[in-house]
This record gives C-alpha cells, structure tokens and sequence, in this order.
C-alpha cells in the first residue's frame, strides 16, 4: 500500500501580501506608459536647466562651459529688463486668468441654463480653443490692424477715433494682448466650470428658491460654495498655462513696443536663442519657477484655509 505525498495549502494569511504585491505591479505597469514620457519631456529637461543655471554655457557650435556658481544670480540681480518682465508677466498672468474666470463663468451659467440649440452653442464656444495660437494672433493682428481692421472700423462708425494703433501704442498693447488671452482660454474654463454645474443637485436651488432667494443670492449661496473646488483647480491650471504663455504674445507683438508685452519666457528665449547665453536664460527660468510655486503655494493655502473655516460654520 503505497502513500500519496500531498503539497500542503499555503496559509491563509500568506495570500494577502501576494496579492498586494500583485497589484503593486499591475499599478506600475499602468502607470509606466504616461510615466516615461514625463521624466523624459519635462523632469530630465528640469534636472539640465537647474544644472545649466549654474554654467556659463552659450550657444555655440562646440559647447565647452565650466561651473559658474552663483554668478549668474548675482548678475541676474541687477538686470532690471528681467524684472521689468516679470512684472508684466504677472500683470499679464492675473489679469488674463481672473478675466476668463469671470467670462467663462458668465458663459457657463448661460450655457447651463437650457439655452434652444445648446449643442450647436456649445460647439461654437470651443471654436477659440480649437484653433493654433499662431492663427489665433494672426486673426487678431487683423482685427486690431490700425489701417482699416474691423476694431477701428467699427469705432468709428460709431463716431470714435478709428486709428487706434492697438498693438503698437504703449499704453493698448498690453490690454489688447490680454483680452486676446482671455479669448483663447475662455473655453476650456467655460467646459470645466459647465460640468462642474451639472453636477449640482437641483433640488438644492429649488429649495433655495422657495426659502425667497434671488438668482444672487442662489448663486452665492448655492452655486458658488459647490464650484469653488474646481474653480481652485482651474484658476491654477490657468495660472501656470498664462505664465508660460509664448506663442500667443510672440507672434502678435514680439514683446514690442519698447518691451511693453515683453512676458518672462519670451525674454527668457530672446536671451537663449538670441544672444545665445543659455547658462544665464536657465537661472531665469529656475527664478521664474520659484516665483510661480510661491504664488500658487500662497494662493492653494489661502483657498484650503477659506475652505477650512468654511466647513467649520
């Protein structure tokens, strides 16, 4: 009579690490594919700039540089063109994102409010978004063109001046190439801030509406309170796009006239691509990142803070 040698089962209490460790790498495989791409396009193109910050290395045709320390902070210090830029660029960046909240909201609510051809409305106001920067500011040019542009043709058929140069006087240039920001990113808020809409019960401005409330007051009440998550999320999504914006200014001004639009990145790549000093154009575009993670940082804190005190009440 022969015995048969059975494998004894494993515990029970061995599965759950296995199956942890499962998971662990299903995770990652799903994750590598839109990881890589990231370390490759925007983290390893960090890691040089920070490394080239402290370089003098230009742009030649056999590169050869040595380790500059701090000088090219120190220089960049008293260079006042930079922070003459800087300045414009946040003027620009808040102006542009705090206008197409305010727009795109508007337009939001009008788009959510049962509108007849809401399809067809909603397709149009993508338009803006669906269309190149480069042909965006070339449409633009036209429309503020000071000989003969729709803009000035219209002013002055209503009886005002109709030689506005727009783009080319120094005190319209800058809010010319804002509201052409605001158009452009106007869309994708509008599409951000309409779905969070829908996604508030009705029930809560019925309610709102039989306790007597005005359209106001059930905005403020009701519709604002439930939006502010995402409007914290888009207004800084927002912020880093206007900041870095470049095409858009490029093409309609090129920073002109006498540096009035001159935003930070594209005086940054004049500084590169132009003079040819990458070492020094890298410590701008690090000062510039430390300059927008403080601001965000800033901003995020007092929003989570309002947020705070407000589920506190």
């Amino acid at each position: 009579m022969t015995a048969t040698l059975t494998r004894p089962a494993p515990p029970a209490g061995n599965k759950k690490p296995v199956l942890a460790r499962t998971r662990r790498r299903e995770a990652i495989a799903l994750v590598l594919p839109s990881l890589i791409p990231i370390l490759v396009l925007s983290v390893a193109p960090l890691v040089v700039g920070i490394f080239l910050a402290f370089t003098d290395a230009r742009l030649v045709r056999h590169p050869d540089y040595d380790f500059a320390g701090v000088d090219n902070f120190i220089r960049l210090a008293g260079n006042d063109l930079f922070w003459d830029s800087l300045r414009i660029g946040i003027i620009w960046t808040v102006g542009v994102t705090l206008l197409q909240l305010a727009a795109a909201m508007g337009l939001a609510l009008l788009l959510n409010s049962g509108l007849k051809l809401q399809g067809l409305t909603r397709v149009l106001a993508l338009i803006p978004w669906a269309m190149p920067p480069v042909v965006v500011a070339i449409m633009w040019q036209m429309i503020y063109s000071a000989n003969g542009g729709p803009l000035n043709a219209f002013l002055g058929g209503v009886g005002l001046p109709d030689d506005i140069n727009w783009l080319g006087d120094f005190s319209t240039a800058l809010p010319a190439v804002i509201v052409v920001g605001v158009w452009v990113g106007m869309p994708q808020t509008t599409v951000t801030l309409l779905a969070g809409l829908q996604q508030i019960p009705a029930e809560l401005h019925e309610a709102a509406s039989v306790d007597g409330a005005g359209a106001w007051r059930r905005f403020t009440a009701v519709t604002w309170p439930s939006l502010r998550p995402i409007v914290t999320s888009i207004t800084s999504l927002n912020f880093i796009w206007n900041f870095n914006s470049f095409s858009l200014v490029y093409v309609l001004t090129a920073g002109g006239p006498g540096g009035k639009t001159m935003v930070p990145v594209l005086f940054i790549y004049l500084e590169a691509f132009k003079n040819r000093e990458i070492g020094y154009a890298a410590a701008m575009g690090l000062v510039l990142v430390v300059v927008v993670v403080l601001i965000l940082a800033v901003y995020l804190r007092s929003q989570f803070r309002d947020d705070r005190a407000g589920r506190g009440r």
